[in-house]
């Protein structure tokens, strides 16, 4: 064969993958992974991240048409968790102790009784919720929420019974605490899932002052952890054994700051977790059984002081990678898979509710890696506190100004 007829042929062939690849660009089914990242202000920090897409991917852009966004109510109360009931309502937490059921149409209820007393100062209160996965025969709810206690104050979870007639709930129970307690009303993590073998995971945050930092990296305590639990509060079988004199049974996973992003992946059925950074530093993860995720001695964020935090150092052996990484923060919160297929290009994204950042963060993964980001509702103003996906597919998501959204296709 000779040289022109190389030339030609080879000229062909890359014509026709570029044809194909814009095909599929255009696919509104799929994502355009050709954008500019969605975050436009400068970093807080020049610190190096470890791998390629770990922070500012490039934008993707859900196609006009494709969702609507509709206020159920405005009247909640600093909502702060949010779950699906089977017959469709929601069961939303408010922040001062409070638990209601919101109907389809947006109807709030009065507030069930039988809550556990809750010290609701400073970030505290009624927090995250999940539902038993026996819950259409037990009617089990489980919640997080910050508990008085001698020397101060914990992140404790509770069970209980929702009466038939949805009024009250039934022998609240505390069957857990985070121990030990401290003085202070900041970094209490507060989310609770189950897991795909049944059991409880539950997130803790190290309390905020510089006094119980270390204490995310001592498994001889609770704070700035990963917890996993049985229906009944006792430490699941299975849990890594960390090694360590003192250690606690009920340790999933350490090093974290203030978690407030707990979610099941739908198809691998793996726990994801967000986190709140200081000033820059925000963090998504992908939990590992035993693993240390680095708090507080690495961080991609400086103290909101503008200094470095500890030694300022991102990476160490033997240290977890966040699988992303926001700077400046966003302020991660409530998060969820999205399993449905009412949205096109939308099934198994991961959705997140954003406090400073005043949106919804979807990213989109491939092999445990973000390789798109989005903002949704950003013109909206509102501090996203939580989201999850309804029985009906659509996504509903509450905001700390009292707000209660379904967002759907059109």
């Amino acid at each position: 064969m000779n040289q022109s007829l190389l030339c030609i042929l080879g000229c062909s062939l890359a014509l026709l993958s570029c044809s194909r690849k814009n095909d599929t660009a255009a696919d509104p089914a799929t994502n355009d992974l050709a954008g500019s990242p969605v975050e436009t202000k400068a970093a807080n920090t020049n610190y190096r991240p470890a791998f390629t897409g770990q922070t500012r991917v490039n934008g993707v852009t859900t196609p006009a048409g494709s969702y609507r966004a509709t206020i159920l109510t405005s009247s909640l109360a600093n909502p702060w968790g949010i779950t699906s009931l089977p017959d469709g309502r929601l069961l939303v937490t408010e922040k001062a102790g409070r638990l209601r059921i919101v109907s389809a149409s947006g109807a709030v209820s009065a507030p069930i009784t039988g809550i556990p007393p809750v010290n609701a100062a400073g970030q505290g209160g009624l927090l995250g919720l999940c539902l038993d996965p026996d819950f259409a025969t037990n009617r089990m709810v489980y919640w997080s929420f910050s508990e008085a206690r001698p020397g101060g104050n914990l992140t404790a979870i509770a069970k209980g019974r929702l009466a038939d007639n949805d009024q009250a709930l039934e022998g609240a129970t505390v069957i857990y605490r985070a121990e030990p307690a401290y003085d202070g009303t900041l970094h209490y993590g507060g989310r609770v899932v189950f897991d795909r073998t049944g059991n409880l995971l539950v997130s803790t945050g190290e309390r905020s002052d510089l006094a119980t930092r270390p204490q995310a990296q001592a498994v001889a305590s609770a704070l700035g952890k990963i917890i996993r639990i049985t229906k009944d509060g006792q430490p699941a079988p299975g849990n890594p054994a960390f090694g360590a004199a003192g250690a606690r049974p009920e340790l999933f996973s350490i090093g974290h700051r203030n978690p407030q992003g707990l979610a099941i992946h739908p198809v691998t059925g793996e726990a994801w977790q967000s986190e709140h950074g200081p000033r820059g530093g925000d963090e998504l993860n992908r939990l590992q059984s035993g693993a240390n995720y680095g708090w507080p001695t690495i961080t991609y964020g400086i103290e909101y002081s503008g200094q470095p935090v500890g030694s300022a150092i991102q990476q160490r052996e033997g240290l977890e990678q966040p699988v992303y990484y926001w700077d400046p923060v966003v302020s991660p919160s409530g998060m969820t898979f999205y399993s449905s297929d009412r949205i096109a290009g939308w099934k198994n994204n991961l959705f997140i509710g954003c406090l400073s950042g005043q949106h919804i963060v979807r990213l989109v993964l491939e092999n445990n890696r973000v390789v798109g980001e989005e903002r949704l509702l950003a013109g909206e103003g509102q501090r996203f506190r939580d989201i999850a996906q309804g029985t009906d597919g659509a996504l509903y998501t509450v905001t700390d100004q009292g707000r209660l959204y379904r967002i759907d296709r059109e």
